[in-house]
């Protein structure tokens, strides 16, 4: 198969064809097939991003090159791994898709014939008891991308060619994330033109649509507690972001409120309105495999995804994870529910 690019429409082979091309662990090439992704066989849908890269957040956070995968518009249910709640974008093989010529109402039939045990180690592969401490250990792609992937140092240019030829980044995209590069360099140089630099980036921001110098400290000290708002927000009601620099008032130093990372990556959507996609309650630590309950309400928000402006180690990955934002960092857009004054709490919350 050639390589797929951006726009290229493709189906879900079906489970036979796919369970065939699985390991005992149920993994191609470490990429393990998950449960939840049962649901698109037979589906067709088009290529969202070409994924020959993504980050890897088992590890220190750095950049990784994919083998032979692509993102579809499909995202993790979280069903068969405890009902976690990241609704990451799926990662799918190219070995367990066809190209086809357009979409159509029809859907693939399923082989006839009986599976054999490869789909029950699909089933069972996706958690284990940990046995130092006989906690549940959940295995997904997540968890596992740091072992079914490989090095990719931030300098290889042909990632940035291959951005730009897939249809994963346009042309504006690439010249944006360049001058931001060139701006972070020079003001790290140590030579007395960093608050210039920065100055210079706030200033002419708007010429390539980019937004405000997005890596500015919070303006708590660090060995304070940060603020805490709660709207009781639910799926489909409506909330305008607030502006960067209230938001800045709410972070430590290190940039977090109650332990939630406010990541350079989420400034381009303030000021903005979207809608409550799904509160997050519980995620999976992709570094440890297990279940983190949120202790201080935060929620998704509908198209709102990281698109790796701003990363330097991997800017342009395609993964798109949902940035967690805070409800303090959120206004509710019409009827309101009656409102409380921020109160400060010294609660660590789960870090994302």
């Amino acid at each position: 198969m050639r390589k797929l690019k951006v726009g290229d429409w493709v189906e879900v082979c079906s489970r036979e064809e796919i369970l065939r091309t699985l390991n005992s662990n149920a993994e191609l090439d470490g990429m393990p097939f998950m449960p939840e992704m049962f649901e698109f066989c037979g589906k067709r849908f088009q290529v969202y991003k070409r994924a020959h890269k993504t980050c890897d957040t088992v590890f220190p956070v750095r950049g990784r090159r994919v083998a032979d995968a692509v993102h579809l518009n499909t995202r993790c249910s979280g069903l068969a791994h405890g009902g976690c709640h990241a609704s990451c974008l799926l990662f799918w093989k190219t070995a367990w898709l066809k190209p086809v010529k357009g979409n159509d109402s029809s859907i693939a039939n399923e082989s006839p014939q009986e599976l054999d045990s490869t789909e029950s180690v699909v089933e069972t592969s996706t958690k284990c008891l940990d046995p130092s401490d006989s906690q549940i250990k959940y295995r997904c792609q997540a968890t596992r991308l740091p072992y079914a992937t490989t090095d990719l140092e931030w300098w290889d240019l042909r990632q940035y060619l291959e951005d730009f030829t897939s249809g994963n980044v346009g042309i504006g995209r690439l010249l944006s994330g360049a001058i931001y590069m060139a701006t972070i360099a020079l003001s790290r140089a140590g030579i007395g033109v960093g608050r210039p630099i920065r100055w210079l980036y706030d200033r002419f921001y708007p010429l390539w649509g980019g937004a405000p110098f997005p890596r500015r400290p919070g303006l708590i000290p660090e060995a304070q507690p940060t603020p805490v708002d709660r709207l009781d927000l639910q799926p489909g009601e409506l909330v305008e972001i607030k502006p960067y620099q209230e938001i800045l008032q709410t972070l430590d130093t290190r940039n977090r409120n109650r332990g939630l990372y406010f990541d350079a990556e989420e400034v381009p959507y303030c000021g903005k309105t979207y809608r409550v996609a799904k509160c997050v309650e519980r995620i999976i630590n992709e570094k440890t495999g297990k279940m983190q309950e949120m202790k201080t309400p935060c929620v998704i928000l509908d198209s709102v995804i990281c698109e790796s402006r701003y990363s330097e180690c991997r800017i342009f990955c395609p993964r798109s994870i949902f940035p967690y934002w805070r409800e303090i960092w959120l206004k509710r857009v019409g009827s309101k529910a009656p409102g409380k004054a921020p109160k400060q709490e010294n609660q660590v919350a789960t870090t994302r």
